[in-house]
């Protein structure tokens, strides 16, 4: 009853809606007074959390064969897996665990490369919206190889802004169950038809005005990770465990979520998750939605999503532009002219990268 009166007073001095902060978008709206006491609740609950943090952590945690590394899972989006593959292991992505479902498209003759040179796992996966089950039982097969493992899908790409590899910017959160990189969407960028060669990072500029609060998660493998955890069925915010204490996800800032609030202090984020959730007008309906959906058995990919996300595409982010030289490079296997004090010599686009700690400081 007092619960009731207290949020009719509120709701009376804090009518309306409210749909974004000043640096971000909300995943829905939320009543102006239930905003209010949401954002109270995340103060009270921020310091008991920090406490815990300071408690339950892992300690010495060691170095494991890769530090950086990603679980997806995909279907029919083998003319993709080049681009996305290349450009995350130039930001500093070292294994791919990649969950096939139902694909009927070449694939496997894109991945075999990088299946035999030891950069990607491939597990079949013919589970109808089987991304839930797919995350958890990389987690269980495969958290004792790496330190840290994003669940992304194949449209999105993780573009780190401060930092010049994923790795460095991950260091400071090795007390930290998990990451949540922010949503940049991406609409068509004005093109109906588009040559399927081409770079995505390149062809699509135009975004949203702002992040999103909905993103997609890097998880610290230290923690243990229950994607049957009641707040852990939404794909987008995971809380890890450790000796049975539950711990909330923490953004780029390294602020906690807790009642989904999102202290976002500036617009000039660290890290962001560029999301190319349309790509072309036929792209998309001759290829996103036909696929259907790796998580609900009725797909939301459809006319009224694609305009939806384009038309809200009114900005141009350019922050994955700094890879593209490096990656066009690599695409298109080409060699490389080092000029040095000693003279000129030829490298292979790997190496001159990799070998030779090129730098891409934003």
């Amino acid at each position: 009853m007092i619960r009731k009166i207290i949020e009719s007073v509120l709701s009376f001095f804090l009518p309306g809606e409210i749909r974004e902060s000043k640096y971000v978008l909300f995943d829905r709206p939320i009543a102006r007074y239930r905003y209010f006491i949401n954002y109270v609740k995340a103060l009270i609950m921020t310091p008991y959390y920090r406490l815990l943090m300071r408690i339950f952590r892992p300690r010495n945690i060691i170095r494991k064969k890769y530090y950086v590394s990603i679980c997806a899972i995909f279907k029919d989006e083998g003319c993709y897996l080049k681009e996305w593959i290349e450009f995350h292991k130039i930001i500093g992505i070292e294994h791919f665990y990649l969950y096939n479902n139902f694909s009927s498209d070449n694939y496997l003759e894109i991945l075999a490369p990088y299946i035999d040179a030891g950069d990607v796992t491939l597990i079949d996966w013919p589970i109808p919206q089987g991304q839930m089950s797919a995350y958890q039982d990389c987690f269980n097969k495969f958290r004792d190889n790496t330190n840290w493992l994003a669940f992304i899908d194949i449209d999105e790409f993780i573009i780190p802004n401060s930092t010049d590899t994923i790795g460095e910017f991950m260091t400071q959160f090795e007390n930290r169950p998990s990451l949540l990189i922010y949503w940049r969407f991406f609409g068509a960028s004005g093109l109906i038809d588009r040559d399927i060669n081409g770079l995505v990072v390149e062809d699509f500029k135009v975004c949203w005005k702002k992040y999103y609060t909905t993103g997609k998660m890097i998880f610290n493998t230290a923690y243990d990770l229950d994607v049957t955890y009641r707040k852990n069925g939404y794909m987008h915010l995971m809380w890890g465990g450790h000796r049975n204490v539950m711990l909330p996800p923490v953004n780029c800032f390294g602020k906690l979520i807790l009642q989904g609030i999102h202290n976002v202090p500036i617009d000039d984020l660290p890290i962001q998750m560029n999301h190319y959730v349309t790509k072309s007008y036929n792209e998309y309906f001759s290829k996103k939605f036909k696929r259907g959906d790796a998580v609900y058995a009725i797909s939301h990919h459809n006319s009224e999503y694609f305009l939806y996300h384009d038309k809200r595409s009114q900005s141009i982010d350019l922050h994955a532009y700094k890879y593209i030289v490096p990656l066009k490079l690599i695409m298109s296997e080409q060699s490389v002219l080092l000029h040095n004090g000693g003279g000129v010599e030829l490298l292979s686009a790997y190496t001159f990268i990799n070998g030779n700690n090129m730098k891409f400081a934003a």
